[in-house]
């Protein structure tokens, strides 16, 4: 074994998926989406619709190569969600006056008075998640998905330098 993976377990016991930490957070991940999806569809927003409305509540005006940056998604993922988004009157996209081949995003009002409606949705999913869990777990589990985010973000940018001398674009999420 490498200095890097010594204190790693036998290969074998990340054949079971339910040791695997990326299997988990996976359908962890799929679990919180399908229960706050419920939530939000009443208000006509699907979960992957949520994740970009919650970085333009942050910050609109943003172009749609910084928005997938910022929500973690592939530009054509962006491109497919910002026009379901566009029709379902969420969004609208605004030419850039100073560069032809940009687009900056901004809500519609409809897409701004959701925020009070759907944030107390996300806060009870959160919520239930957490239920029979003990604050410090939970406040330990946060500070451990963020270094295990910082870690992989940071393998990833020495991945692309070495092999293609390109950096993570500007914006990516890091933690």
């Amino acid at each position: 074994m490498t200095a890097k993976t010594k204190d790693v377990l036998p290969i074998q016991f990340y054949a079971d998926p339910m040791n695997s930490i990326g299997y988990l957070t996976r359908i962890t991940f799929r679990t919180f989406s399908r229960n706050l999806e419920r939530r939000t569809l009443v208000h006509g927003v699907t979960a992957g619709q949520w994740r970009f409305l919650r970085v333009l509540w942050i910050e609109e005006g943003l172009t749609q190569r910084e928005l997938s940056n910022r929500v973690g998604m592939r530009e054509p993922t962006t491109v497919t969600a910002l026009n379901g988004m566009e029709k379902s009157g969420l969004v609208r996209r605004v030419p850039s006056k100073n560069d032809r081949r940009k687009v900056h995003i901004y809500l519609t009002p409809r897409a701004r008075k959701l925020k009070d409606r759907l944030m107390p949705m996300v806060a009870e999913v959160n919520v239930v998640a957490a239920k029979g869990i003990d604050p410090n777990d939970i406040a330990v589990l946060r500070r451990v998905l963020l270094k295990m985010s910082e870690n992989l973000t940071t393998e990833e940018q020495a991945y692309l330098s070495a092999h293609t001398g390109a950096k993570l674009p500007v914006g990516s999420f890091v933690p």
